[in-house]
């Protein structure tokens, strides 16, 4: 059995819940997790975590993510893509690739955006979808976001496909209705696949099919992203064998037992992996201890 995560390229028509219930009935074990929710229609990286993959988890820097959007201009609907009822229709042939651009321009950058009701985010501790599915629509408070790029792949009126690297948060449905409001016409999402989250890339990624056929043939660890390299981002710091022992006790390393000098940077202290013969032991905090000295706080242990 692995330890890690398998990039699943999620199907469109099922929920990132359905591709952990099959991940785990392939795998056959209940430890299993993902990261950065799909909609049912879109397709794409999602991070499926197996077994001491969950623990890492909360450490992992998935802030940017990539997708590869189809918009279509002249629509609105309730849910913000094409899955949804058509609210109303508008004519948009004067809309043109290079006002598109211009468009583009002003949802670049920090920006606020206010969450679809179609979404999974809580308020008085129920999900907007469920409010939306009744028919109810609350007020939302606008999120700050980061739009790195938008860029323009191709233009078909009505169709629009773009590229938009953007900030964890950013909701891409949204994205396609403020650019179809300003475009003066309408738009929304037609389709949307993830091609990257964080370190986590489409090349790397796996169909369900793929995964079985992996268990199959005893190939199974070919496709798994160790712990260690998914959080590759933090740096490393190298257990002697008597800091692996301490560590495997909950206890955490002293400077001489670690074979990396510990360099302590002013600012915030950063979480550092903690491995021991290319092996993920813990991750920690590295900080200041009394007098000023390197010290090490555990925060998980992996072992």
């Amino acid at each position: 059995m692995i330890d890690g995560f398998v990039v699943i390229d999620k199907p469109a028509g099922i929920t990132s819940h359905d591709v952990v219930s099959r991940v785990r009935r392939i795998l056959g074990t209940r430890k299993v997790g993902h990261t950065g929710t799909l909609d049912p229609f879109a397709t794409g990286v999602l991070p499926v975590a197996v077994n001491d993959g969950t623990k890492a988890i909360p450490f992992l820097d998935e802030g940017v993510k990539c997708y590869e959007a189809l918009i279509q201009l002249g629509v609105a609907t309730d849910t913000l893509d094409m899955t949804g009822t058509v609210l109303r229709e508008k004519e948009f042939s004067a809309v043109s690739a290079h006002r598109l651009q211009e468009i583009f321009t002003r949802f670049t950058g920090p920006i606020l955006q206010i969450p679809p009701m179609y979404s999974a985010i809580k308020q008085g501790g129920q999900p907007l979808y469920k409010l939306a599915r009744m028919g109810q629509e609350v007020e939302r408070a606008a999120r700050p976001v980061e739009v790195h790029s938008i860029e323009l792949l191709s233009f078909t009126p009505p169709f629009v496909a773009i590229r938009v690297v953007c900030s964890r948060g950013t909701y891409v449905r949204t994205l396609a209705d403020d650019i179809g409001n300003v475009a003066g016409c309408g738009a929304a999402l037609k389709e949307l696949r993830r091609t990257a989250s964080g370190p986590f890339e489409i090349g790397a990624a796996h169909t369900l099919e793929a995964l079985e056929c992996a268990v199959r043939d005893g190939e199974l660890s070919s496709l798994c992203v160790t712990p260690s390299a998914s959080l590759a981002h933090l740096q490393d710091l190298r257990l002697t064998d008597a800091g692996l022992t301490k560590v495997s006790f909950g206890r955490s390393p002293l400077s001489n037992e670690i074979v990396d000098s510990l360099d302590v940077a002013t600012g915030e202290p950063p979480l550092v992996r903690l491995t021991h013969d290319n092996k993920l032991v813990a991750v920690a905090l590295l900080s200041r201890g009394d007098e000023g000295l390197p010290q090490l706080v555990l925060k998980r242990v992996f072992i």
